[in-house]
């Protein structure tokens, strides 16, 4: 155990904001302090979505001076997480080939036809267990195979987003199992690259780097950088690097029948399981298996999450209407219980724009009242949100062969108590709610594993049991949604989406 306080730095990039959180570990307990928040958007250039990477180093590069400036002390080490299955592809010189696109970028659009053309769907999923999203990686590089494939002769290598943030700031490549895993190109069993799968969609073996296990060193800062911010370099940890791997490890599960559900721009609910789960029903039910931390597997579902809410909310600051969440909550809480529902994963709310309409729009389609207030259109996304999670929690339910007894909300979602409390009544389940930083703790949680203060990932969730509150919420009144549940499936099946 620590003889000291060890300093650690977690750089966590969400799909719409990233911070910089510096954990302190006295070998008792872990605490953490936000000390750099930006905004981490998409940037539109001639109707193309793309991040700007470079940017994402240069807060990288200011959150490591606040960290040192607030450490007072030597860093002992740094990891970075990001969301999934975006990439940046270096040429023979290690230079980037371009910005990196976003993953809701159109380039997609057509690209499952393209790929079942050339694989059957049900053989995809056989070799790699992976949920279909028009986003994965996979139809993005068949994308650039199709309009652009010069790109990719002209590459290298391959380089998920976290790995080549770190490569931008140490010069070592490397590529980190559990963000590999979102590709659908992991074979499920081997956790490597699928050749056969490479091979039959056309892209160059040759890019892709030997996927690591979470918790390896991946290089020290570069002296060069060290030296602009007048620091000495430190490890650079490849952490479990995809955001929701990170966020499961910091989640106290309570045993076999609990699940977890990161919750925020996206909500991902799951379980931890021992080996991939490759029955029909987890293809059918776009179920999904992700590689975990400690040899295990992340059996989960993708629900749209508070992206809708988000984008409500950037809609009504530009129109002057600009309220904080907590006012937002609190006009739900006063409005009607009984009003309009959405399907969350309809394809109408997966891109930007004007959701207030789309939600308007859905309601028409479906018969009813679409909601007139703002208050009224939060209720509606919220009570759906809950009533999708019980869908997915009935088919995890059916998965494991048994009932899933608790869920464990993780991540930046677990503040907002009404969605919280909505859940465990429609659920029908009880729910505990914590802690809210989970990715950016899990991030620093490996770091200590790496660093030898820990061992394994019981001891991760026992020091996160000691040093971070939750909050309960009971389960009753669930009966009272059977009905309005049975209601909520009619109108998915009438929105056309329903899975």
């Amino acid at each position: 155990m620590a003889t000291r306080t060890l300093q650690l730095l977690g750089f966590d990039f969400g799909a719409s904001s990233g911070r910089a959180i510096l954990g302190r570990y006295d070998g008792r307990r872990l605490s953490v302090e936000t000390i750099h928040r930006f905004p981490n958007g998409p940037v539109y250039c001639a109707g193309r979505m793309y991040w700007d990477v470079l940017r994402f180093v240069s807060e990288i590069q200011e959150g490591i001076r606040k960290g040192a400036s607030e450490a007072g002390g030597p860093i002992t080490s740094m990891g970075i997480d990001t969301w999934g299955v975006d990439f940046g592809l270096l040429d023979r010189r290690g230079e980037l080939l371009g910005n990196p696109y976003h993953y809701r970028d159109p380039r997609t659009d057509g690209m499952f036809a393209e790929a079942f053309r050339r694989m059957p769907r049900e053989q995809i999923f056989a070799l790699t267990g992976v949920a279909f999203q028009p986003f994965n990686t996979l139809y993005q590089l068949l994308a650039t195979r199709l309009e652009a494939p010069a790109i990719l002769e002209s590459a290298s290598c391959f380089l998920m987003m976290p790995d080549l943030l770190a490569y931008l700031l140490t010069g070592v490549r490397g590529t980190e199992y559990t963000d590999a895993s979102t590709t659908q190109m992991l074979d499920a069993a081997s956790r490597t690259w699928s050749s056969q799968l490479l091979k039959v969609m056309d892209l160059p073996e040759h890019l892709f780097e030997v996927p690591s296990p979470p918790g390896a060193i991946r290089g020290m800062l570069s002296r060069s950088i060290a030296a602009d911010l007048g620091i000495d370099p430190f490890p650079i940890i490849a952490v479990a690097s995809h955001d929701t791997a990170s966020a499961v490890v910091a989640t106290p599960l309570s045993g076999a029948g609990s699940a977890y559900l990161s919750s925020g721009t996206w909500s991902l609910l799951g379980a931890e399981i021992g080996r991939p789960c490759l029955d029909p029903k987890v293809m059918n039910w776009n179920f999904t298996n992700e590689g975990g931390v400690g040899g295990t597997y992340r059996l989960l579902r993708n629900v749209m999450g508070l992206w809708i809410l988000q984008e409500c909310q950037r809609q009504w600051k530009a129109a002057g209407r600009e309220r904080s969440h907590a006012e937002l909550v609190a006009l739900a809480e006063a409005s009607d219980a009984g009003g309009a529902l959405i399907d969350p994963d309809h394809p109408m709310f997966y891109a930007p724009g004007d959701m207030e309409q789309r939600i308007r729009v859905f309601c028409e389609r479906t018969g009813q009242t679409p909601p007139g207030t703002e208050g009224a259109t939060v209720r509606c996304i919220l009570t759906s949100l809950a009533l999708k999670y019980r869908l997915a929690l009935e088919r995890l339910d059916c998965l494991a062969g048994a009932r899933v007894s608790s869920l464990h909300i993780v991540g930046g979602g677990a503040r907002n108590q009404l969605l919280n409390r909505l859940t465990a009544e429609v659920c029908g389940r009880p729910v505990s709610a914590g802690p809210f930083e989970a990715t950016a703790i899990g991030n620093i949680l490996m770091q200590l594993l790496a660093c030898g203060e820990l061992r394994n990932p019981e001891d991760m969730r026992a020091l996160v049991r000691c040093s971070f509150p939750v909050q309960s919420y009971d389960a009753h009144g669930g009966d009272h949604y059977d009905e309005v549940y049975a209601h909520f499936l009619d109108l998915i099946a009438a929105g056309g989406h329903i899975q």
